[in-house]
């Protein structure tokens, strides 16, 4: 579909028009810091940029002038998928991080919500409003003790537990024998990424005519945002609809309508949804290029793409 809308536009890059706010309309080589800048600060959680070099002095007197305190949020200003996401609780672990990461990175405010999901929402630019068509609610990956097996036994006995063992054996070294009691339910890890172990629910059944107006508001306040998906935190389902919530990121044409992850959906009902994903995101990058949106050019792509296969790890 890409290929054809592309051949159509005569543009490998026609998607650059969906949000002309967000540079290549969000699917490449965006900063997420500059992106979150574009929200009312009443929606999102405060967020500092660190630019390197930096020393954890350096961070530490960032955080304490802003009024933070940890435990904190650690991300790449320039990064998907969950790559190098992590909280950050002491000195120490922002001692860590900053001989891992080798690029600016957003220090953010940890929100303690209860619930969070990925709202994607569209809006033609033809038409006066916009509608939400999708919700991903996130399971945190976790595990519930019984009395007898040890957390290290919780672990390795679930699936997606186990295939986080490299990163969750050193988080939890110092408990990996104690017998979990029966009942408890131990959330391991607090980020809401699917290759981080959180699983992806649909969630669909929350979208009314009320979440519609709340998140057509909320986006209307976004001057050349038309396509995207909110990743968000809020206190309670009513909260969700009404646009009481905290945004943490704001991904453009880039994300994708996550609910098809939901266990057990069918690869045509997945087909499917991207199918109408991918004639809407045409639709919206036609409109606004009809109106005089440019399409990002080939050799600012290259720049674009340069700069991004620099900094990001192999496989993200």
């Amino acid at each position: 579909m890409w290929i054809w809308y592309a051949i159509r536009e005569r543009s490998l890059f026609y998607f650059s028009a969906s949000n002309p706010v967000i540079l290549t309309g969000g699917m490449m080589g965006e900063s997420k810091f500059e992106v979150l800048q574009l929200i009312p600060d009443s929606l999102k959680p405060k967020t500092l940029l660190i630019k390197l070099p930096a020393s954890v002095t350096d961070v530490t007197e960032s955080i304490n002038n802003a009024g933070l305190t940890l435990p904190l949020i650690f991300k790449p200003d320039l990064g998907e998928r969950g790559w190098k996401v992590k909280q950050i609780r002491n000195d120490k672990d922002i001692e860590l991080y900053l001989n891992e990461i080798k690029i600016d990175f957003i220090v953010q405010e940890l929100i303690d919500l209860p619930h969070e999901f990925g709202v994607y929402y569209v809006r033609f630019p033809s038409q006066q409003n916009g509608f939400v068509n999708s919700i991903t609610g996130k399971e945190f990956l976790s595990v519930t003790g019984n009395g007898e097996k040890t957390l290290q036994e919780l672990i390795l006995e679930k699936d997606r537990a186990k295939i986080q063992w490299n990163a969750l054996s050193q988080l939890y070294a110092e408990q990996l024998s104690q017998i979990i009691p029966s009942g408890t339910k131990l959330e391991l890890v607090s980020i809401g990424n699917h290759c981080l172990g959180t699983t992806f629910l649909n969630y669909n059944h929350l979208i009314t005519d009320k979440l519609n107006s709340s998140f057509d508001a909320i986006s209307k306040n976004i001057d050349g945002f038309f396509f995207g998906r909110y990743d968000l935190r809020c206190a309670s389902i009513s909260d969700l609809e009404n646009g009481k919530i905290k945004i943490m990121e704001l991904n453009g044409c880039g994300a994708e309508p996550s609910h098809i992850y939901h266990p057990g959906t069918s690869l045509l009902t997945a087909i499917s949804v991207l199918i109408t994903h991918w004639r809407n995101l045409y639709r919206v990058s036609k409109e606004n290029h009809d109106r005089g949106v440019p399409y990002l050019s080939f050799p600012e792509a290259k720049q674009i793409y340069k700069r991004v296969k620099k900094y990001l790890a192999p496989g993200v």
